[in-house]
Protein backbone atom coordinates (compact mmCIF):
# COMPACT_ATOMS: atom_id res chain seq x y z
CA UNK A 1 0.00 0.00 0.00
CA UNK A 2 2.85 2.26 1.11
CA UNK A 3 4.23 1.80 -2.30
CA UNK A 4 1.17 1.94 -4.61
CA UNK A 5 0.60 5.96 -2.52
CA UNK A 6 3.74 7.09 -2.95
CA UNK A 7 4.10 5.99 -6.80
CA UNK A 8 0.52 7.64 -7.23
CA UNK A 9 2.25 10.90 -5.26
CA UNK A 10 5.28 10.96 -7.82
CA UNK A 11 2.87 10.32 -10.58
CA UNK A 12 0.76 13.08 -9.53
CA UNK A 13 3.41 15.30 -9.04
CA UNK A 14 5.50 15.08 -12.56
CA UNK A 15 1.70 15.81 -14.03
CA UNK A 16 1.33 18.96 -11.96
CA UNK A 17 4.84 20.18 -12.58
CA UNK A 18 4.38 19.61 -16.47
CA UNK A 19 0.62 21.02 -16.37
CA UNK A 20 2.25 24.23 -14.46
CA UNK A 21 5.51 24.77 -16.62
CA UNK A 22 4.20 24.18 -20.18
CA UNK A 23 0.70 24.72 -20.09
CA UNK A 24 0.50 25.79 -23.67
CA UNK A 25 2.12 22.57 -24.88
CA UNK A 26 -0.48 20.57 -22.89
CA UNK A 27 -3.26 22.27 -25.40
CA UNK A 28 -1.31 21.55 -28.24
CA UNK A 29 -0.81 17.79 -27.56
CA UNK A 30 -4.22 16.83 -26.34
CA UNK A 31 -6.79 19.99 -27.75
CA UNK A 32 -5.12 21.50 -30.59
CA UNK A 33 -8.63 22.01 -32.04
CA UNK A 34 -10.16 23.11 -29.17
CA UNK A 35 -9.03 27.20 -27.56
CA UNK A 36 -8.15 27.10 -24.20
CA UNK A 37 -6.39 29.62 -21.61
CA UNK A 38 -3.17 28.18 -20.15
CA UNK A 39 -3.88 29.41 -16.48
CA UNK A 40 -6.72 26.55 -16.88
CA UNK A 41 -4.49 24.61 -17.25
CA UNK A 42 -1.93 25.47 -14.51
CA UNK A 43 -5.13 25.40 -11.97
CA UNK A 44 -5.30 21.55 -13.19
CA UNK A 45 -1.83 21.51 -12.19
CA UNK A 46 -2.14 22.38 -9.30
CA UNK A 47 -5.15 20.07 -7.81
CA UNK A 48 -2.73 17.25 -9.09
CA UNK A 49 0.10 19.05 -7.04
CA UNK A 50 -2.85 18.87 -3.89
CA UNK A 51 -3.13 14.65 -4.74
CA UNK A 52 0.75 13.98 -4.89
CA UNK A 53 1.24 16.03 -1.54
CA UNK A 54 -1.67 13.92 -0.13
CA UNK A 55 -0.65 10.46 -1.37
CA UNK A 56 2.69 11.98 0.27
CA UNK A 57 1.18 12.25 3.49
CA UNK A 58 -0.84 8.67 3.02
CA UNK A 59 1.81 6.56 1.78
CA UNK A 60 3.36 5.57 5.40
CA UNK A 61 0.16 4.54 7.27
CA UNK A 62 -2.57 3.97 4.27
CA UNK A 63 -4.88 2.41 7.27
CA UNK A 64 -4.72 5.76 9.02
CA UNK A 65 -5.34 7.92 6.22
CA UNK A 66 -7.97 5.56 4.35
CA UNK A 67 -9.76 8.93 3.26
CA UNK A 68 -7.63 10.44 1.47
CA UNK A 69 -7.67 7.53 -0.67
CA UNK A 70 -11.32 6.94 -0.60
CA UNK A 71 -11.36 10.19 -1.59
CA UNK A 72 -9.44 9.90 -4.39
CA UNK A 73 -11.59 6.61 -5.62
CA UNK A 74 -14.81 8.57 -5.68
CA UNK A 75 -12.63 11.51 -7.98
CA UNK A 76 -11.79 8.31 -9.85
CA UNK A 77 -14.96 7.45 -10.21
CA UNK A 78 -16.44 10.46 -11.60
CA UNK A 79 -13.62 11.40 -13.86
CA UNK A 80 -13.95 7.93 -15.93
CA UNK A 81 -17.92 8.39 -15.81
CA UNK A 82 -17.39 11.76 -16.94
CA UNK A 83 -14.83 10.38 -19.92
CA UNK A 84 -17.51 8.13 -20.84
CA UNK A 85 -19.99 10.66 -21.27
CA UNK A 86 -17.93 13.00 -23.26
CA UNK A 87 -16.56 9.71 -25.51
CA UNK A 88 -19.86 9.45 -26.55
CA UNK A 89 -21.45 12.94 -26.69
CA UNK A 90 -17.87 13.70 -28.75
CA UNK A 91 -17.28 16.80 -26.80
CA UNK A 92 -13.80 16.38 -26.43
CA UNK A 93 -10.60 15.02 -28.44
CA UNK A 94 -10.11 11.63 -28.39
CA UNK A 95 -6.66 12.32 -26.95
CA UNK A 96 -7.93 14.29 -23.95
CA UNK A 97 -10.44 11.52 -23.32
CA UNK A 98 -7.72 8.90 -23.58
CA UNK A 99 -5.66 10.45 -20.99
CA UNK A 100 -8.96 11.51 -18.67
CA UNK A 101 -9.16 8.03 -18.72
CA UNK A 102 -6.18 6.32 -18.06
CA UNK A 103 -4.87 8.69 -15.97
CA UNK A 104 -7.31 7.10 -13.26
CA UNK A 105 -8.06 3.52 -14.59
CA UNK A 106 -4.36 2.91 -13.99
CA UNK A 107 -5.14 3.63 -9.90
CA UNK A 108 -8.26 2.69 -9.63
CA UNK A 109 -7.75 -1.29 -8.76
CA UNK A 110 -4.90 -0.75 -6.40
CA UNK A 111 -6.69 2.18 -4.71
CA UNK A 112 -10.04 -0.32 -4.43
CA UNK A 113 -7.50 -3.04 -3.01
CA UNK A 114 -6.14 -1.03 -0.52
CA UNK A 115 -9.62 0.22 0.80
CA UNK A 116 -10.60 -3.26 0.94
CA UNK A 117 -7.30 -3.85 3.34
CA UNK A 118 -8.36 -1.20 5.27
CA UNK A 119 -11.87 -2.15 5.65
CA UNK A 120 -10.64 -5.68 6.99
CA UNK A 121 -8.24 -3.63 9.72
CA UNK A 122 -11.17 -1.46 10.87
CA UNK A 123 -14.03 -3.73 10.96
CA UNK A 124 -11.60 -6.84 12.46
CA UNK A 125 -9.13 -9.44 11.42
CA UNK A 126 -6.71 -11.96 13.47
CA UNK A 127 -4.33 -9.55 14.95
CA UNK A 128 -0.82 -9.99 13.66
CA UNK A 129 1.37 -12.50 15.15
CA UNK A 130 -1.13 -13.67 17.35
CA UNK A 131 -1.73 -17.68 17.13
CA UNK A 132 -5.80 -18.77 17.27
CA UNK A 133 -6.77 -20.57 20.64
CA UNK A 134 -6.67 -24.41 20.05
CA UNK A 135 -10.13 -26.13 19.81
CA UNK A 136 -9.75 -27.74 23.71
CA UNK A 137 -8.11 -24.01 24.84
CA UNK A 138 -11.06 -22.44 23.49
CA UNK A 139 -13.67 -24.75 25.10
CA UNK A 140 -12.53 -24.32 28.20
CA UNK A 141 -12.82 -20.40 28.24
CA UNK A 142 -15.37 -19.69 27.01
CA UNK A 143 -19.41 -20.20 28.65
CA UNK A 144 -23.04 -20.40 27.22
CA UNK A 145 -25.04 -18.50 28.37
CA UNK A 146 -26.50 -21.21 30.68
CA UNK A 147 -23.20 -21.00 33.07
CA UNK A 148 -21.03 -23.84 32.47
CA UNK A 149 -17.95 -24.56 29.71
CA UNK A 150 -18.59 -25.08 26.43
CA UNK A 151 -15.73 -27.85 27.40
CA UNK A 152 -18.48 -29.37 30.08
CA UNK A 153 -21.27 -28.87 27.89
CA UNK A 154 -19.89 -30.71 25.35
CA UNK A 155 -19.17 -34.17 28.14
CA UNK A 156 -22.80 -33.76 28.86
CA UNK A 157 -24.64 -33.64 24.94
CA UNK A 158 -24.05 -33.35 21.59
CA UNK A 159 -23.40 -29.42 21.00
CA UNK A 160 -24.81 -28.09 17.30
CA UNK A 161 -22.52 -24.80 17.18
CA UNK A 162 -24.33 -22.83 15.22
CA UNK A 163 -21.46 -19.76 14.30
CA UNK A 164 -23.37 -16.07 13.52
CA UNK A 165 -22.29 -13.62 11.02
CA UNK A 166 -23.25 -10.42 12.21
CA UNK A 167 -26.77 -9.35 13.44
CA UNK A 168 -27.74 -7.03 10.90
CA UNK A 169 -26.98 -9.74 7.78
CA UNK A 170 -30.39 -10.04 5.79
CA UNK A 171 -28.98 -14.07 6.01
CA UNK A 172 -28.31 -13.81 9.83
CA UNK A 173 -32.00 -12.50 10.24
CA UNK A 174 -32.94 -15.37 7.81
CA UNK A 175 -31.69 -18.23 9.87
CA UNK A 176 -32.62 -16.73 12.99
CA UNK A 177 -36.70 -16.91 11.71
CA UNK A 178 -36.22 -20.25 11.28
CA UNK A 179 -34.85 -20.99 15.28
CA UNK A 180 -38.04 -23.27 15.99
CA UNK A 181 -36.75 -25.73 12.88
CA UNK A 182 -32.97 -25.82 13.60
CA UNK A 183 -34.03 -26.88 17.77
CA UNK A 184 -36.89 -29.32 16.43
CA UNK A 185 -33.91 -30.77 14.38
CA UNK A 186 -31.20 -30.73 17.08
CA UNK A 187 -33.63 -32.37 19.71
CA UNK A 188 -34.71 -35.09 16.97
CA UNK A 189 -30.73 -36.05 17.01
CA UNK A 190 -30.79 -35.45 20.92
CA UNK A 191 -28.30 -32.80 20.67
CA UNK A 192 -28.18 -29.30 21.71
CA UNK A 193 -27.84 -26.15 19.96
CA UNK A 194 -25.36 -23.55 21.22
CA UNK A 195 -25.51 -20.40 19.02
CA UNK A 196 -22.20 -18.33 18.74
CA UNK A 197 -22.32 -14.49 18.01
CA UNK A 198 -20.16 -11.69 18.50
CA UNK A 199 -21.54 -8.97 20.36
CA UNK A 200 -20.92 -8.69 24.29
CA UNK A 201 -22.97 -11.20 26.10
CA UNK A 202 -26.71 -10.45 26.92
CA UNK A 203 -26.76 -7.93 23.68
CA UNK A 204 -28.02 -10.59 21.84
CA UNK A 205 -31.08 -11.13 23.48
CA UNK A 206 -33.18 -8.23 21.63
CA UNK A 207 -31.67 -10.02 18.14
CA UNK A 208 -33.13 -13.64 19.26
CA UNK A 209 -36.58 -12.59 20.41
CA UNK A 210 -38.89 -15.05 22.67
CA UNK A 211 -35.86 -17.67 21.45
CA UNK A 212 -33.99 -17.00 24.86
CA UNK A 213 -33.78 -20.55 25.92
CA UNK A 214 -31.07 -21.37 23.49
CA UNK A 215 -27.91 -21.38 24.93
CA UNK A 216 -25.79 -18.77 23.47
CA UNK A 217 -21.85 -18.00 23.47
CA UNK A 218 -20.30 -14.20 23.30
CA UNK A 219 -17.55 -14.16 21.41
CA UNK A 220 -16.99 -9.90 20.85
CA UNK A 221 -13.13 -11.00 19.67
CA UNK A 222 -13.87 -13.97 17.04
CA UNK A 223 -11.50 -16.24 19.41
CA UNK A 224 -13.80 -19.14 19.14
CA UNK A 225 -14.48 -18.31 15.31
CA UNK A 226 -10.52 -18.51 14.87
CA UNK A 227 -10.34 -21.82 17.16
CA UNK A 228 -12.67 -23.41 15.03
CA UNK A 229 -11.00 -22.05 11.64
CA UNK A 230 -13.23 -19.68 10.81
CA UNK A 231 -11.70 -16.86 8.65
CA UNK A 232 -12.98 -13.26 6.91
CA UNK A 233 -14.69 -13.42 3.56
CA UNK A 234 -13.13 -11.96 0.85
CA UNK A 235 -15.03 -10.03 -2.15
CA UNK A 236 -16.36 -13.45 -3.56
CA UNK A 237 -17.53 -15.00 -0.57
CA UNK A 238 -19.49 -11.63 0.50
CA UNK A 239 -20.59 -10.26 -3.19
CA UNK A 240 -20.56 -13.29 -5.43
CA UNK A 241 -23.56 -14.38 -7.61
CA UNK A 242 -24.79 -16.88 -5.11
CA UNK A 243 -25.11 -14.47 -2.16
CA UNK A 244 -26.60 -11.30 -4.57
CA UNK A 245 -29.10 -14.47 -5.58
CA UNK A 246 -30.09 -15.74 -2.19
CA UNK A 247 -29.54 -11.99 -0.65
CA UNK A 248 -32.69 -11.08 -3.36
CA UNK A 249 -34.82 -14.16 -1.52
CA UNK A 250 -34.64 -13.40 1.72
CA UNK A 251 -35.41 -9.75 1.08
CA UNK A 252 -38.22 -10.71 -0.83
CA UNK A 253 -39.26 -13.14 1.97
CA UNK A 254 -39.16 -9.81 3.94
CA UNK A 255 -35.72 -10.50 5.94
CA UNK A 256 -34.66 -7.27 5.62
CA UNK A 257 -31.21 -5.84 6.19
CA UNK A 258 -30.17 -3.97 9.61
CA UNK A 259 -27.35 -2.19 11.17
CA UNK A 260 -24.15 -3.96 11.56
CA UNK A 261 -23.58 -5.55 14.72
CA UNK A 262 -20.62 -7.39 15.04
CA UNK A 263 -17.94 -7.86 12.62
CA UNK A 264 -19.14 -7.42 9.14
CA UNK A 265 -16.34 -9.76 7.26
CA UNK A 266 -16.74 -12.77 10.00
CA UNK A 267 -17.95 -16.06 8.05
CA UNK A 268 -20.38 -18.26 9.67
CA UNK A 269 -20.40 -21.86 10.14
CA UNK A 270 -21.87 -25.12 11.89
CA UNK A 271 -20.14 -27.57 13.94
CA UNK A 272 -20.98 -30.77 16.17
CA UNK A 273 -18.88 -31.30 19.09
CA UNK A 274 -18.51 -33.38 21.41
CA UNK A 275 -16.09 -34.53 23.77
CA UNK A 276 -14.20 -31.72 23.69
CA UNK A 277 -13.49 -32.30 19.77
CA UNK A 278 -14.87 -31.12 16.44
CA UNK A 279 -16.99 -34.42 15.45
CA UNK A 280 -18.32 -33.14 12.24
CA UNK A 281 -17.87 -29.31 10.32
CA UNK A 282 -19.82 -27.38 8.08
CA UNK A 283 -17.76 -23.67 7.36
CA UNK A 284 -19.78 -21.54 4.88
CA UNK A 285 -18.34 -20.79 1.87
CA UNK A 286 -19.92 -17.80 1.15
CA UNK A 287 -22.12 -14.98 3.56
CA UNK A 288 -25.02 -16.53 2.54
CA UNK A 289 -24.74 -20.14 3.27
CA UNK A 290 -27.19 -21.49 6.51
CA UNK A 291 -26.77 -24.67 8.47
CA UNK A 292 -27.76 -27.75 6.63
CA UNK A 293 -28.28 -30.01 9.71
CA UNK A 294 -29.08 -33.25 7.69
CA UNK A 295 -25.90 -33.02 5.55
CA UNK A 296 -23.62 -32.43 9.09
CA UNK A 297 -25.13 -35.01 10.57
CA UNK A 298 -24.24 -36.93 7.47
CA UNK A 299 -20.49 -36.05 7.66
CA UNK A 300 -20.28 -37.39 11.49
CA UNK A 301 -21.60 -40.79 9.90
Amino acid sequence: MTLVLAAAGVYCLSIALWFFVSPERVFATFAPTQPGHPLLVQVIGIFYFVFSLSFFLAAPDPPRHWRIVLLCTLKICIVISAALYAFFQQTLSWKLILLLAVDDVIWLLPFLLILWAVLQELIGHTPAGVEPLSVSSAAESYMLSSGETLEKASQQQLIILVFLRHFGCTFTRQLLRGLEHLEAQAEKRQARLVLVHMLQSGKETQYIGDHTEIARIADPRCELYRAFGLGKAGIWELFGPRVWYRGLMALIHGCGVGHLAGDGLQMPGVFLFKNNQIVAAQPAKSASDLPDLQMLFEAES
